[in-house]
């Protein structure tokens, strides 16, 4: 497991088969000291999860093995599992009405506008860590 150091008060998980579509969001964050992990596979990053470093989750609802509700339903058996942003290729009224019931902090299309992503982590910051860093 990749281990958070103090440069990096802030961990994100990219979840998305697709890796070119994290390392463009990685190269967005890391100048603000935001340190991304990927996960190709669902359960991937539900093992990341699980560990314990994950500050906010941004999950695909399409990915091998687990989608993105998948996940977030097993997240939400963990004592304390992050906020989630999930990714959709397709927003249906059904889905949007689960991620409802699930808790899940937002919900952005596909292709992801990086505005968007952007502006739902900073939603995200100010609402589950008080425009603080959380703490390691």
């Amino acid at each position: 497991m990749v281990q958070a150091n103090n440069a990096h008060r802030l961990t994100v998980l990219l979840a998305d088969e697709h890796e070119g579509w994290a390392q463009t969001v990685r190269g967005l964050l890391a100048p603000q000291g935001v340190q991304t992990l990927s996960a190709r596979t669902g359960r991937e990053a539900l093992r990341l999860i699980e560990s314990g470093q994950i500050h906010v989750a941004v999950l695909d609802t399409q990915m091998p093995q687990l989608g993105g509700m998948q996940v977030i339903k097993r997240m939400r058996e963990l004592p304390m599992a992050p906020p989630a942003i999930l990714l959709a290729d397709h927003l249906t009224n059904h889905l949007l009405h689960e991620a409802l019931g699930m808790k899940v902090f937002s919900v952005l299309s596909k292709p992801v506008d990086f505005n968007l992503l952007l502006d739902s982590l900073a939603r995200v910051m100010r609402r589950h860590y008080e425009s603080r860093w959380p703490k390691e």
